[in-house]
C-alpha cells in the first residue's frame, strides 16, 4: 500500500489511510496510548500486530525462515536484514578506513573504533565500553549472574560465547587447524599459543631469572617458584596449591566427579587432559614423535621414555645396591630381588 495516497492523512506524520479506522489507530504511535496489552507480562503496545510480534519472545515461535542457511527470526523486518548476509549487499560504508557492513549498527558501533568514545559506563566500577552489549556482559562480574547453562553438565557462564566454547570440550569440535603440523585446537587462543611452538617465540620473561615463556599463563605460574605462593588450600584435606584451578582439579578426588565424556564410548574423566589422551585410543593419532627414529607415540610421557633408549639415561636408582634402571617398572620389579633375599634371611 502506498502510504502517500488514501482518503484519510495524519496531520502529525503525513501518512495517509484508506479508511478512517485506520487512521485512528494508526494516531496510537503518536498519541503514546498503548491498547493492547502483553497476558504474560503485562507490556503495552500501540498496535495490536505489534503485541503479536511481542509475544513470541514469550513463545519462541520464529515464523520468518531463511531460505538459505534455515536460521529462523521471530519478525519479517529481522529476516530482511539478515538476508543482506547472503547477498553481500553491504551499504553501510566506514568514512575513515572503508571498511563496509550489511547493518548500520555494525557501522557505528565499527567507528567507535576510530573515535575511541566509550558512552556505555559501569555504575558499580566505572569501566568505560563502546557497546551497550558488552557493558551489559560486563555487569555479570558484579552480580554474578550466569545466564548460558550447559546441556551436558550445568556448568553456567555469563555471556554466550564462553558457553559456546566449553561446548567443545564436549563435543569434540577442534575447527583451528595449525597449517605446519595439521595440529587442531577448540579455541583460536589455543592454535595462537601453539604457533609459538614452531616459530620459538617466547615473549614472557621473568623479570627475577630471565626465564622466558611462550604464553603468560606460563610465565605466571612460573612467578610462584619465586614467591612460594600458594593461596589455594583445599577445604578438605588441607592441601595447599599455587592456583585455583589445580586446586578445583584436585576436589574431584575428593568428589569422584567427572565432568568430560567421550562422545565415542562415554568413558567420563575428572581432567580435560585426560580424555584428550583418552580420544587418541579411537582416532590413533599419535602426535609425539622421536627425532631419532621418527618412532610416535599418543602421550608425551610414552616419547619420554622411549628417548632414554637413544640417551642411555636410567634416572631411577635403587636405593640398597645403587643399581640404575630407565624405568620406574623396571625398578620396581628389582626391589623384589631385594625383598626376597631378606625373606630368606
Amino acid at each position: 500500500m502506498n502510504i502517500h495516497t488514501g482518503k484519510y492523512k495524519c496531520t502529525e506524520c503525513g501518512k495517509c489511510c484508506q479508511r478512517s479506522r485506520d487512521l485512528r489507530l494508526h494516531w496510537q504511535v503518536h498519541s503514546g496510548v498503548k491498547l493492547f496489552e502483553c497476558s504474560v507480562c503485562s507490556k503495552g503496545f500501540t498496535s495490536a500486530s505489534t503485541l503479536v510480534e511481542h509475544k513470541r519472545v514469550h513463545t519462541g515461535e520464529k515464523p520468518y525462515k531463511c531460505h538459505v542457511c534455515d536460521k529462523a527470526f521471530s519478525r519479517s523486518s529481522n529476516l530482511n536484514t539478515h538476508m543482506r548476509i547472503h547477498m553481500g549487499e553491504k551499504a553501510y560504508k566506514c568514512y575513515v578506513c572503508g571498511q563496509a557492513f550489511c547493518l548500520s549498527v555494525y557501522l557505528s558501533s565499527h567507528i567507535k573504533l576510530h573515535t575511541g568514545e566509550k558512552p556505555y559506563k559501569c555504575h558499580v566500577c566505572d569501566k568505560a565500553f563502546s557497546q551497550s552489549g558488552s557493558l551489559n556482559t560486563h555487569m555479570r562480574i558484579h552480580t554474578g549472574e550466569k545466564p548460558y547453562k550447559c546441556g551436558v553438565c550445568d556448568k553456567a557462564f555469563s555471556c554466550s560465547s564462553h558457553r559456546n566454547k566449553h561446548m567443545r570440550i564436549h563435543t569434540g569440535d577442534k575447527p583451528y587447524k595449525c597449517y605446519l603440523c595439521d595440529k587442531v585446537f577448540s579455541h583460536p587462543a589455543g592454535i595462537n599459543q601453539h604457533m609459538r611452538v614452531h616459530t620459538g617465540e617466547k615473549p614472557y620473561n621473568c623479570h627475577v631469572c630471565d626465564k622466558s615463556f611462550s604464553h603468560a599463563a606460563g610465565k605466571n605460574q612460573h612467578m610462584k617458584v619465586h614467591t612460594g605462593e600458594k593461596a589455594y588450600k583445599c577445604g578438605v584435606c588441607d592441601k595447599v596449591f599455587s592456583e585455583s584451578s589445580h586446586r578445583n582439579r584436585h576436589m574431584r578426588v575428593h568428589t569422584g566427579e567427572k565432568p568430560y565424556k567421550c562422545h565415542v564410548c562415554g568413558k567420563a574423566f575428572s581432567h580435560t587432559a585426560s580424555i584428550s589422551k583418552h580420544i587418541r585410543v579411537h582416532t590413533g593419532e599419535k602426535p609425539y614423535k622421536c627425532r631419532v627414529c621418527d618412532k610416535a607415540f599418543s602421550v608425551s610421557g610414552a616419547l619420554k621414555s622411549h628417548t632414554r633408549v637413544h640417551t642411555g639415561k636410567k634416572p631411577h636408582k635403587c636405593q640398597v645396591c645403587d643399581k640404575l634402571f630407565r624405568e620406574p617398572y623396571h625398578l620396581r620389579r628389582h626391589m623384589r630381588v631385594h625383598r626376597g633375599k631378606g625373606h630368606k634371611k
